[in-house]
């Protein structure tokens, strides 16, 4: 019988600073108030999940690090992500951004329902501009500072990174401060939130803005599934593209 030496084990290699940052996401306690709302969630759970072990913790990145897109959402939905411990996964907004994905090739299926689906992702990483299921989707100013470090980490974690799309305004804000503060984007540039709009960063990436793919926002007809993948077919250009930031605006 072959045995395997120490180095040979999958399960024995050290983790990656990638897995480290998303371990201590997932271990988080930094706001009092989402760690109450989510694991009383997780406790009381959804009359149609009931059956469901929920995840009750911070939800971590999904993808590796990389990839060349970076999509920043809201933060995790009190019986999708909060549930099945992956963003997107499980609600209906997950439904509309992965069927969008599948179809302009960012992944290998249009459905996300649980953690062990088989979903994988081609070069793109999920985030969120908050990792906490928070009251009402409204997390607050102060909980939204907390978890920005993260989001920095993130970017700092990913070389190959040649663009951000936030999904929603507050996602937006996110990305905005994240490029000011890596040195991006001047102080006084403004950014104004449009879906569709595609800004060029100092070092030739750029920031892209979408509406949130919420049920609302889809029922509402606010945001459709041409107008999604439009965006994404877009963004996939810029990926492959040489072009300069200048040429990069929308």
């Amino acid at each position: 019988m072959r045995h395997e030496t120490a180095h040979e084990s999958p399960a024995s290699a050290p983790p990656s600073d990638w897995d480290v940052l998303n371990a201590q996401i997932v271990a988080c306690t930094q706001c009092p108030r989402l760690v109450e709302y989510r694991t009383q969630i997780a406790q009381r759970k959804r009359a149609s999940f009931r059956d469901w072990d929920y995840w009750g913790k911070p939800v971590p990145n999904f993808g590796e690090p990389t990839a060349r897109l970076l999509i920043v959402g809201l933060a995790p939905a009190a019986h999708g992500g909060n549930r099945t411990g992956r963003i997107f996964t499980g609600d209906a907004s997950g439904d509309f951004l992965f069927d969008a994905l599948y179809r302009t090739g960012f992944c290998n299926q249009p459905t996300s329902t649980n953690r062990d689906d088989g979903l994988q992702l081609y070069d793109v990483a999920i985030t969120a501009a908050v990792h906490c299921a928070p009251p009402d989707n409204k997390p607050t100013p102060d909980e939204q500072r907390a978890c920005f470090p993260y989001l920095q980490a993130t970017y700092r974690q990913m070389p190959n990174l040649r663009g951000l799309l936030a999904l929603g305004q507050m996602a937006f804000n996110a990305c905005v401060r994240l490029a000011r503060e890596e040195g991006l984007l001047p102080d006084s540039t403004r950014l104004e939130f449009r879906h569709g709009a595609f800004y060029p960063l100092a070092d030739g990436r750029f920031l892209a803005a979408s509406y949130h793919p919420s049920a609302r926002n889809t029922y509402t007809k606010l945001l459709t599934m041409p107008m999604m993948t439009d965006l994404l077919l877009q963004a996939r250009a810029r990926l492959d593209s040489t072009a300069t930031p200048a040429d990069s605006e929308a």
